[in-house]
């Protein structure tokens, strides 16, 4: 089976994984009968034939991450799973400025976890927003591609300019050092959602 990556603790909304077979089931029948073995945390929301030659990780030509920031004050015992708690009030403008650096084709190097194999960490952003949404800073980003950590990292970067930690405009001189080092920390996988992998 393949299926596209992400790290352990990550919430996916928008996973997909392919396999073959020589059932005869009806496709529409596949949801009922995988799901009916599943633990509870997995559900298959759509089945469908592709050709041979599709890989679900190879053939991806977009995937949208969203990081989930709970700015409140106190946080949330319900929602501690679901998103990371920053009691600090962020600068949302701030980081929606710093975070425009991000579009393009980029060498991605200094957002992507040391000693990690990867050897080309050229990836393009098609989109990189920051919201609010009442007590909730929502980063989501767009690529054709990502590095390991790579939003966990760039969300630890923005983090530190809605902090005001570090200035604006230090995120196109972190991308263009090529050098983990001077990005921000990688924020822990809890608040990390693949929200859609998208194919041609």
């Amino acid at each position: 089976m393949h299926h596209g990556r992400t790290d352990a603790g990550v919430h996916a909304l928008g996973q997909v994984a392919n396999f073959k077979t020589n059932s005869n089931l009806p496709i529409e029948k596949f949801i009922l009968a995988i799901n009916s073995q599943l633990k509870k945390s997995i559900v298959i929301k759509k089945a469908e034939e592709v050709d041979e030659n599709f890989h679900a990780r190879y053939n991806c030509k977009k995937k949208t991450y969203q990081y989930i920031i709970d700015n409140s004050n106190f946080g949330s015992a319900i929602y501690r799973n679901l998103s990371y708690h920053v009691p600090q009030k962020l600068n949302v403008k701030k980081m929606q400025e710093a975070a425009k650096y991000l579009i393009g084709e980029h060498d991605f190097k200094s957002f992507k976890a040391s000693g990690t194999s990867s050897k080309n960490s050229v990836r393009t952003i098609y989109e990189a927003k920051v919201s609010k949404k009442d007590e909730r800073v929502i980063i989501t980003l767009t690529g054709n591609g990502f590095l390991y950590n790579m939003v966990r990292i760039i969300s630890g970067t923005l983090l530190e300019i809605g902090l005001g930690k570090r200035q604006v405009g230090e995120m196109l001189e972190i991308l263009e050092a090529k050098d983990r080092t001077k990005a921000g920390k990688t924020l822990p996988p809890q608040g990390l959602y693949l929200v859609s992998v998208e194919y041609d």
